[in-house]
């Protein structure tokens, strides 16, 4: 074989290679991800007749959305699947990313206690002296999990669970533990103290140590949140797609009275998902200048603002570190939200049943916010900065 021809043909076995590499990451080995919705009138039993009638393989079943996770063989498989009856939507398992900034600072070894100036401005600390800060609001933490070694937080992690891989919850990325302090870090002599230091944290790990995961791992992540009574969901994450699947599960667990807080995003531009859904108290970020941070998403969509850069808090491991981002504003109003829950509904509590619903404390925040920016609305700023102590009296 002369050299030409060797070159010409490992030219062509390099491009064959690399064409079964892409196929295989998209339909081989690693399967067509994606998220089965059936009609309501479709059982598990049906459902599972249906899937492997199409040669899917199930990853898991999502029951909030009468639905399931799969993997399928090709993309004519997928337009089979489609077509059938009782099948009302295939849609692609689009990721989720943390939405946090990263900064030059490193993880550090607890210091002396310090009110981290977000909690300071949303005034949470003038809180403290005249309730129980949140005990026992249960508030679940749908992030990268939570440290389990933490001395500024385990005494007030209660548990959680893994849908990645039904392993362990803890914090393999630092993403969720710098959320979880945010809303919960102790008051104690230590690092720092969050804006309900009383609260329950559950570690609701859906993201990877890489701080990314597929939306139906947040779908069941949200599917434990109602089974296990939570009050508050924190989502310091985001996703460019609207999946139906997961509004209809955002949809199911604000129906069974939970109140959903998100990160807007930090693209600069349009909110993500799911802070983009209604049924979401979407958050953009704002500086120690009361000023939107430039990387903060903004538009209709978003409800509230609250500090989101250089925050300092909890990280993995025992460390602290300094973050900025959307992800860091979400956890502020989570921790006000539960915070408001320990109160009397009083005046807004609109259905008459004496218990705060998701709309009432949504309605609470909002119109007890600072005014920042142009009067009233904006689309930058929402209702305001949230405010911790006007919210609670």
């Amino acid at each position: 074989m002369t050299k030409k021809l060797q070159i010409s043909f490992a030219f062509t076995a390099a491009f064959v290679l690399a064409a079964m590499l892409l196929t295989s990451i998209v339909f081989g080995e690693g399967g067509n991800r994606k998220i089965v919705t059936f009609d309501s009138a479709v059982n598990a039993s049906a459902q599972d007749a249906l899937l492997k009638a199409h040669g899917a393989v199930k990853v898991k079943s999502l029951p909030s959305v009468n639905g399931a996770v799969v993997l399928l063989s090709s993309r004519a498989a997928e337009r089979a699947l489609s077509g059938q009856a009782g099948v009302l939507r295939v849609e692609t398992d689009a990721v989720a990313t943390t939405l946090a900034r990263s900064t030059a600072s490193k993880g550090k070894p607890a210091p002396k206690q310090v009110l981290p100036w977000g909690v300071d401005r949303v005034d949470a600390e003038q809180v403290w002296p005249t309730s129980n800060s949140a005990d026992p609001i249960k508030v679940a933490v749908v992030d990268t999990g939570i440290s389990s070694t933490h001395s500024d937080l385990v005494a007030n992690v209660k548990g959680g669970v893994n849908t990645i891989t039904g392993g362990s919850w803890s914090d393999d990325n630092g993403h969720g533990s710098h959320v979880a302090g945010i809303i919960g870090a102790l008051n104690n002599t230590i690092g720092v103290v969050g804006v309900a230091p009383l609260a329950d944290l559950y570690a609701v790990k859906v993201l990877s140590a890489s701080g990314s995961g597929y939306i139906s791992d947040i779908i069941e992540g949200l599917q434990w949140a109602v089974a296990n009574g939570m009050q508050v969901v924190n989502m310091s994450l985001g996703a460019s797609v609207d999946v139906q699947a997961f509004h209809d599960a955002i949809i199911a667990t604000r129906n069974a009275g939970v109140t959903l807080v998100a990160a807007a995003g930090n693209s600069g531009g349009a909110v993500g998902y799911p802070a983009a859904y209604s049924e979401v108290i979407a958050v953009s970020a704002t500086d120690s200048n009361n000023v939107l941070a430039s990387f903060s998403s903004r538009g209709p969509e978003v409800d509230l603002t609250a500090p989101g850069v250089s925050i300092y808090s909890t990280y993995k491991g025992t460390a602290y570190k300094t973050l900025s981002g959307t992800s860091m504003a979400s956890p502020h109003v989570a921790g006000v939200v539960a915070l408001v829950l320990n109160t009397p509904v009083g005046f807004y509590d609109t259905n008459l049943d004496g218990i705060w619903n998701p709309s009432e404390v949504q309605n609470k925040l909002q119109s007890t916010a600072s005014d920042l920016g142009t009067g009233g609305y904006d689309t930058l700023y929402g209702w305001g900065l949230v405010n911790a102590w006007a919210a609670v009296q």
